[in-house]
């Protein structure tokens, strides 16, 4: 069989706006995150009894804690269950079903490897999805700088969900010097 292109042991570095590009778009991923554990944590204080036992208030906090090192796949799995449980909220469905089709973004363009094209202009970014469902469209600067907007623009909206709860989402430790 004929290899189409170079080797995968070739590394290309992408051109610096491309890769500004890229970094803002990981950046905002990250601040997602943030947002997703800190909203799962407001959703779930204020359902917390007011009379907890200091062992109580340990084994929820240890918990909680334990949410800092979940996939983006189970923080929305988490937050979908923390927003159900709490009374009154809206568009949960269309925050849940946005930030699952962020997530792919994110495995996309977190763990791609990227290949020039004949475009100058755009990039390949090489990758198989767990689903088998490889990455056929190249992107440029223009399509990282819609992802990010997409990414902030949700992480706004559960922003307002955490909001919504009284709780200001603060995170264990965040009082701490």
């Amino acid at each position: 069989m004929a290899r189409i292109g170079a080797p995968p042991e070739t590394h290309y570095d992408l051109p610096a706006e491309l890769a500004a590009a890229l970094g803002q778009c990981v950046a905002s991923f990250g601040w997602l995150e943030e947002i997703i554990k800190r909203t799962i944590y407001a959703l779930d204080r204020a359902r917390l009894a007011d009379d907890l036992t200091e062992e109580e208030l340990q084994a929820w906090l240890a918990r909680i804690g334990g949410i800092a090192d979940d996939s983006m796949g189970t923080l929305i799995e988490q937050l979908d269950a923390a927003m159900r449980r709490h009374p009154g909220l809206r568009d949960r469905n269309k925050i849940t079903d946005r930030l699952g089709e962020i997530r792919l973004e994110r495995n996309l363009l977190c763990h791609a490897s990227w290949r020039p094209t004949e475009r100058k202009t755009h990039w390949h970014p090489a990758f198989v999805s767990s689903r088998g469902e490889v990455q056929r469209q190249p992107l440029s600067i223009e399509d990282l700088e819609r992802i990010r907007e997409a990414t902030v623009e949700v992480g706004t909206r559960v922003l307002r969900v955490m909001r919504a709860t009284g709780e200001e989402g603060y995170w264990a430790g965040d009082d701490e010097p």
